[in-house]
């Protein structure tokens, strides 16, 4: 017997796939600038009240900032940062992170600039370590 599917299920299949894929991005993410709040809490501070939504919350909005505003940044930045030889481009990233906590008020607090810098700098290592040991492989083992 075999089962075939519809086109609509099968596009609802994958967006119901892509979903769950990006929702584990984003706890991944806020499990990420969770622990970097533990580490660096005079530095960098979210709110851990509500079995850490503010973590998640803050992933989310740096997700959508990441996607919609940086890109525009990083272009009007681009002469800057070739001139540094790309040094410049972890403070694009600062600057993320400080709109993220001016959207975010008390519950995502930043407080000087090289903690915060070197933060934004771990938080990207963790991220591609994260994407690539993990996410990469287990999206792979799925899709066999």
């Amino acid at each position: 017997m075999v089962i075939t599917m519809s086109k609509t299920q099968s596009k609802s299949i994958r967006t119901v796939n892509r979903f769950v894929e990006w929702l584990i991005r984003m706890i991944g993410y806020a499990l990420i600038l969770i622990c970097m709040s533990v580490l660096f809490p005079k530095s960098f501070y979210i709110n851990n009240e509500y079995l850490g939504l503010y973590g998640l919350l803050v992933a989310v909005i740096m997700y959508w900032i990441n996607e919609t505003i940086k890109p525009m940044i990083v272009l009007f930045t681009l002469p800057i940062t070739g001139l540094t030889l790309g040094i410049f481009y972890p403070f694009i990233n600062l600057l993320m992170l400080y709109l993220v906590s001016f959207l975010l008020g008390r519950n995502f607090v930043i407080h000087g600039l090289w903690i915060p810098l070197l933060i934004s700098i771990l938080v990207s290592i963790m991220n591609i370590i994260l994407d690539h040991l993990i996410f990469k492989p287990v999206l792979e083992r799925g899709k066999k």
